[in-house]
This record gives C-alpha cells, sequence and structure tokens, in this order.
C-alpha cells in the first residue's frame, strides 16, 4: 500500500508525528515558510513544500492518504484551512484520507477546575480559543463534504525535550506563579504523536479527542517538584495578581480545569508513556543529563 503523508505546519509535534510516520514506511512532504527551514527538511529527507505554493501543495496532497494539519489560526482565519479545502474538495479522484487537526483545550474556556470531556459544551473565553473552535467546525465540515476521515485533537499544554520546567530551572528563566485552587492538563510531545498514529490505524470521521496525560496539577507544584528533586534552586514565589505579570501570562491563568483522556483510551487503545509530569521530567533530566 502507498503511504504518503503532508504535515501543513512542521513544528516539534510535526516532527515527532513524521517520526512515528516514517518508522510506518510513511514517506513525507510538509510545509515551510522560509528557504532555509525547507533546505533544512529537504536534508532529512522530507519533500519540502513553501505554502504560499499551490501547485506544489497540490501534488502534495493528491499523494497524501493522511494529513496532519498545526498551523495556528489567526484573524484571517485557518491558514491550511484556506490553502489546502479548495484542493481537498475539488481532488479529481477523492479519497478517505485521514486528516488531523489539532485544536486546542482552550475551546472549553473556564470550569472552575471542573472536568471537561469531548461533548462538553464550547465557551472559549480568548481569542485564540474561539478561533481554534471555529477552524474545528470548519474541518469537521469538509470531511462531511469530501468523505475524508477528519479527526479533531484538543491538546493541552504540551512538554518535551527543549520545552520544559527543568531547562528553564537551568538558565533561570522558571518563574513560579501562584494562584490557589488552579490546575491544568499538560502532554508530553511524543504522546501526542504515539495518539495521531493510533488515530490513523484506527479511523473514525468527525471524531474529537482530548488527549493530554493521566494528572492534572498546578503549574507551580510541578515546578517545585522539579526542583526539588533535581537539585535546582527555587524561584520566588510570585502571586497571580502581582500587577508586573504580562496580559499573556494572565489570560494563561485564566482558565482552570481538568481534561480527561478517557475517550482517546477507550477508541484508539492509546496509553501515555508518561502518564504524569513526575514520568516525563524523569525522561528529560536523563536526556540532559547524559
Amino acid at each position: 500500500m502507498y503511504k504518503h503523508a503532508l504535515i501543513f505546519g512542521y513544528g516539534f509535534i510535526g516532527a515527532a508525528f513524521a517520526e512515528a510516520l516514517r518508522a510506518d514506511g510513511y514517506g513525507i512532504s510538509a510545509t515551510a515558510r522560509t528557504a532555509n527551514k525547507r533546505a533544512e527538511l529537504t536534508t532529512q529527507g522530507i519533500m519540502a513544500i513553501d505554502p504560499a505554493d499551490p501547485a506544489a501543495l497540490k501534488i502534495a496532497a493528491d499523494q497524501a492518504t493522511v494529513i496532519l494539519l498545526t498551523a495556528a489560526p489567526n484573524d484571517e482565519g485557518c491558514p491550511a484551512f484556506t490553502a489546502l479545502s479548495p484542493i481537498l474538495v475539488s481532488a479529481a479522484a477523492p479519497r478517505r484520507r485521514w486528516i488531523g487537526y489539532l485544536s486546542t483545550t482552550g475551546v472549553y474556556g473556564d470550569r472552575s477546575g471542573g472536568w471537561v470531556f469531548e461533548d462538553t459544551a464550547l465557551n472559549p473565553i480568548s481569542r485564540e480559543g474561539q478561533r481554534r473552535a471555529d477552524a474545528e467546525q470548519q474541518w469537521l465540515g469538509l470531511g462531511q463534504q469530501t468523505g475524508d476521515c477528519v479527526t479533531v485533537f484538543r491538546l493541552p499544554g504540551l512538554y518535551g525535550p527543549g520545552r520544559n520546567v527543568l531547562e528553564r530551572l537551568k538558565d533561570g528563566t522558571a518563574r513560579r506563579i501562584h494562584k490557589p485552587g488552579q490546575v491544568f492538563s499538560r502532554l508530553y510531545d511524543s504522546d501526542c504523536a504515539t495518539a495521531l498514529m493510533a488515530s490513523v490505524r484506527r479511523p473514525r470521521p468527525g471524531g474529537i479527542y482530548n488527549l493530554c496525560d493521566d494528572e492534572p496539577a498546578p503549574a507551580d507544584d510541578v515546578l517545585i517538584y522539579a526542583a526539588r528533586t533535581y537539585g535546582f534552586d527555587m524561584p520566588p514565589e510570585i502571586a497571580f495578581d502581582d500587577p508586573n505579570l504580562s496580559g499573556g501570562m494572565k489570560r494563561f491563568y485564566a482558565e482552570n480545569k481538568r481534561v480527561s483522556n478517557a475517550l482517546a483510551k477507550a477508541e484508539l487503545g492509546w496509553r501515555p508513556q508518561y502518564p504524569t509530569y513526575k514520568d516525563g521530567l524523569a525522561a528529560i533530566y536523563a536526556s540532559i543529563s547524559s
């Protein structure tokens, strides 16, 4: 069976997914906006595409059986939808492609620490969350139109090598912000990739899955655990109402919820390799200490 994937937006999740796909025998195409990034992808054996080149995008989309969409929407909408939907709708020989759209648990808004599930009503309180909710509906609607297996994945905060509290503690940029009762869900980046692969193998048109680990926890608890366990200096506590906190940080802390991953486990047979932040931090510490 011919297997080729197109990744629109080749960031760290796209890279982790590409690694899993290549191990399963897929060829990879990926978009990159800059010539330097495209050259870098080419050296990795990836067919690099300028997202502003509709002819190249059409070639990649026409041969793809798997398409992952990671690019964030902006005020003009979802850039992947703008670029790809005309190609997918007008395909001369439609195929049942797997199309995965990476959204955010921010579409649920603030739940005062309560649990959210895939059928929880959406209530985004940020512009970013509303953009994602709008993009979800665009892609799910396209799947109904074309017959493609469009699947939405709602992601919490992602961490992994190069993006984690241990490295921030090491370089002195970690900030210990405390807001009483605040809790977040999170996910190790490679666990995101294995969930996507599980969906490729068990496709369900119109599927929506929360992806996260098994232990929601306050961000400052994670930082305190990391500093004490791995011997870093403890940053001073910063109160959430500190006037020096940026507007972006305050918006981040405006949402308080626990995210359930039960549906992804039940339907996809997926289990995170790092079910708690303690497991994930142990793996990261081992990698940066070796």
